[in-house]
């Protein structure tokens, strides 16, 4: 998660005067205040909330002064608080992160250096995931018993701190769920250590990688991934402080190493394009063809010579205007590459990476939504594609990629900002049933420079994909229903146009 849109004058200050310090600084976020503090205005600012008839609330309370002591006590010095945030800014060394995030108030920690990623110990919340459980209708595979059991999967990214005492993710180590773990980066670290040693904070990503995948809290009631009976074999490859091309190779090491124990399913929320450390090794977008880089070549090999299913983050380059495209080896046409949605028109969210118009073949494969990158949209279809092959274990990897991408809400009229769009798990059901799927789609001819079109849909705004191409977009658009028809404008070069109506798709070929 990031923090967007704030501006604190504690911390410009800080950043104005601060001296130099072998030590980064970060917020601590904490989890709740005491609710017996009263609130930290003056009269005046009270009696202005009340002129504006604006509610005091628990944004107004201060930080809570026990919590404050105890990090006094751990050696921690606050450097700023904000009381909106309910957090406090401090320099943290590597073990003072790892005492931090120990602490039971402490609901994670967030660089303030912008240039770092940062992701919270805290699996998103039930308000951020459920949209995505709810969009490839999670209820179905679980009403037919799917939930991954007897699948192995294969997870390889940057880290998996905390991931043994996480609440979404300790009814699978409570099962001996993760049977391998192997650190390719710090070769002579141990099983509990990649689970407890924080060296970057890189290494929270395979823990939420994990959780989109299989995870579920009961007591909260809250699904985050579809396969929660899975059997893992979790690998780290990535080294969060450095972007090199070495790490190629760890992924390459991994892939082999999860072939010999007989995995056929593995996610990597991992993917290489530019921001290297050393610019030298910065790919360039003409090189995402599939067959330049090593770990494309490799996810080939994996899917085409050992069965491997790989289903990879498209990237999150898309509002990159000197990028935008897909990142290495989601260029690589055996595996799933999985861009992201937004939650309410099903169209690409704006991060999520686009595909190159140079393919002979489709990228990305199928989209879902994230609000937080395509990090976390690839983990939740793995999830989907562990209960197709619990469904049907005879089902060989090309096949398993082939019923998710026909159960996509877009198929046939794919294209290169979702793919195919969202799976569905009601048409993957019929499809391994070898049942009939209604018809969705239809084809319509249009002349001119606009066109009318009845539609049967209760919403009132929908997504349009123009397209120069039968799969290549030139924009997008959320389009206003009235009256029950929608008004189309061709856009210059444009030949064909997607109209999606979510349980309905509309393909009009311009003359």
């Amino acid at each position: 998660m990031t923090l967007r849109h704030t501006v604190f004058l504690c911390l410009l200050t800080s950043l104005l005067q601060a001296q130099p310090n072998a030590a980064p600084k970060y917020w601590v976020l904490l989890r709740d205040k005491d609710q017996t503090s009263a609130p930290a205005l003056s009269q005046q600012s009270i009696t202005q909330r009340q002129q504006q008839n604006l509610a005091l609330d628990e944004t107004d309370k201060p930080i809570s002064t026990a919590y404050l002591h105890q990090f006094k006590q751990a050696g921690v010095r606050p450097l700023c608080q904000s009381r909106w945030l309910n957090a406090v800014s401090a320099y943290l060394t590597t073990e003072q992160q790892a005492r931090v995030l120990a602490m039971p108030f402490v609901k994670g920690i967030q660089a303030i250096d912008p240039a770092i990623v940062i992701t919270s110990l805290d699996l998103p919340a039930n308000l951020q995931m459920a949209p995505v459980m709810t969009q490839i209708q999670a209820p179905d595979f679980a009403n037919a018993g799917l939930t991954g059991r007897f699948v192995n999967i294969g997870v390889i990214d940057a880290g998996f701190f905390g991931a043994d005492s996480a609440n979404a993710l300790k009814h699978i180590f409570a099962r001996d769920g993760v049977k391998r773990v192997r650190d390719y980066v710090n070769e002579k670290k141990t099983h509990d250590n990649l689970f407890r040693t924080l060296e970057t904070m890189s290494d929270f990503h395979g823990t939420e990688v994990l959780a989109a995948i299989a995870g579920s809290d009961p007591s909260e009631n809250i699904q985050f991934g579809l396969a929660t009976d899975a059997t893992f074999y979790l690998a780290r490859t990535d080294q969060g402080n450095r972007e090199y091309r070495g790490e190629e190779d760890n992924w390459v090491a991994a892939m082999e190493w999860m072939d010999s124990l007989g995995v056929r399913l593995i996610n990597t929320s991992l993917g290489y394009a530019k921001g290297m450390s050393n610019p030298k090794e910065n790919y360039e977008p003409s090189q995402m063809d599939g067959h330049t880089s090593l770990i494309s070549r490799a996810a080939q090999i994996a899917a085409d010579k050992k069965g491997i299913l790989i289903i990879v983050s498209a990237g999150n380059e898309g509002d990159d205007r000197s990028w935008r495209i897909i990142s290495t080896p989601a260029d690589a046409q055996g595996v799933l590459a999985i861009g992201a949605t937004n939650s309410r028109l099903w169209n690409r969210i704006g991060y999520s990476s686009i595909g190159p118009e140079n393919l002979p073949y489709l990228k990305p494969n199928v989209s879902c939504f994230s609000l937080y990158g395509t990090s976390l949209s690839a983990p939740v279809i793995t999830g989907f594609a562990a209960c197709i092959m619990q469904a049907n274990p005879k089902l060989t990897n090309k096949q398993v990629m082939e019923i998710i991408e026909k159960s996509s809400h877009l198929y046939p009229y794919g294209n290169n900002y979702v793919g195919y769009g969202v799976p569905q798990a009601s048409r993957a059901l019929a499809l391994l049933r070898n049942q009939d799927i209604p018809s969705n789609v239809r084809s319509v001819k249009a002349n001119g420079k606009s066109f009318t079109i009845p539609v049967e849909t209760t919403e009132q705004i929908v997504s349009v994909f123009h397209k120069k191409s039968a799969t290549h977009v030139l924009q997008q658009e959320a389009a206003k229903v009235v009256n029950g028809k929608l008004t189309l404008r061709r856009a210059a070069d444009e030949k064909q146009t997607t109209i999606d109506l979510k349980r309905e798709v509309i393909e009009v070929v311009w003359e």
